[in-house]
């Protein structure tokens, strides 16, 4: 195991800068989540760690070891892909063992390390299956199969489960956050999916635009989103953003005609952007007005997304409640649960 830190990293193809600067510090046996949009520089970020991609500038360091020019196949790590990139040809046992034989370790080596991994991932029974015999799950678990047997400083995983269906990715999602607990190898994983970063991660980076917007633990980013592109791409569905402005202490929301408390000392007149987590909204007398417009129940709680001031709106509600099209609800956030950001910059005030 090992620490990973990445000092001003930067990423340019060509003229073209991809990534602009990233720092980030990763803890001997932590499990790290770059999430962020497609095309933010995540999996580009990943690469350069893996040594597939060169970096353009800044450091790498791997167990306090610089490896910027060190070959992907000596930095002691493994990397899981999002296509598994398993051998057709081979078994399931000679998959998992293929990089230890090209390291030309002994057979019965490898067949003790491939049995452990095995046994670790209830593969057991598949060791002579090849991988056409085999579930999109089934094939993941070989994927990281193939990375453990390798025992590494380093666990590499890229986009691992989104070419599964919702039901199986919930599953693995269980199954590679037990297996860190079991293994305790510092990871690194990567995925657009903010629930996956929220329910596996021991610290989140989120990116955008080649940028990292925040690095926390999960909740503090729930919690305390540094600016409004972190409030809008953590929890879902995502918060509501509301144009206000500072009068008498509290703050008018445009359009609504209501006014909420402020939560911080602003100067009247003062244009702010509000926030509110849809499950921050509850049903109040004293609330701003809102119009029904769908009404999405789940089962374990309700959705209803509404019109408030010429702008949608979303809440969530535990409780069941009667909503149809076209109703006109009260709705007020929970004390303590507004954001404010700064309009231009958008920033947390």
């Amino acid at each position: 195991m090992a620490a990973v830190a990445l000092t001003g990293v930067r990423k340019s193809f060509g003229s073209t800068a991809v990534v602009h600067g990233v720092d980030i510090a990763i803890e001997d046996g932590e499990f790290c989540v770059l999430v962020g949009p497609s095309g933010c520089g995540k999996s580009t970020l990943l690469r350069m760690i893996a040594g597939l991609e060169n970096i353009s500038a800044g450091e790498i360091r791997i167990g306090g070891r610089v490896v910027n020019h060190v070959h992907p196949k000596e930095r002691d790590i493994a990397m899981v892909f999002q296509n598994y990139a398993l051998y057709p040809h081979m078994t399931v046992a000679a998959n998992m063992g293929f990089s230890l034989a090209l390291r030309g370790e002994a057979k019965r080596v490898i067949d003790e390390r491939v049995r452990k991994a095995a046994a670790i991932l209830d593969l057991t029974p598949y060791l002579e299956r090849y991988p056409r015999q085999l579930s999109g799950g089934q094939r993941q678990r070989v994927a990281m199969g193939r990375a453990i047997v390798r025992d590494p400083q380093v666990f590499l995983f890229d986009e691992p489960l989104s070419n599964l269906d919702a039901k199986l990715r919930v599953a693995m999602r269980t199954e590679i956050k037990e297996l860190h607990q079991r293994l305790k190898t510092t990871t690194v994983y990567v995925t657009h999916d903010q629930i996956e970063a929220m329910t596996m991660a021991d610290k989140i980076v989120v990116m955008h635009d080649g940028l990292v917007e925040q690095i926390g633990a999960p909740l503090e980013l729930y919690d305390r989103p540094a600016n409004r592109f972190v409030a809008g791409f953590i929890g879902s569905p995502a918060m509501n953003f509301l144009p206000g402005r500072a009068s008498g202490g509290g703050i008018a929301i445009a359009g609504a005609g209501a006014t909420l408390a402020a939560g911080a000392r602003l100067e009247d007149g003062r244009e702010v952007i509000l926030g509110v987590r849809p499950e921050h909204l509850e049903i109040a007398a004293d609330g701003f007005e809102a119009e029904v417009v769908v009404v999405e129940p789940t089962g374990s709680e309700t959705q209803v997304f509404a019109r408030l001031g010429g702008q949608e709106i979303a809440a969530v509600f535990r409780e069941r409640h009667e909503f149809v099209p076209g109703q006109r609800i009260r709705l007020r956030p929970r004390a303590g649960c507004l954001h404010l950001f700064d309009p231009s910059s958008g920033q947390r005030i």
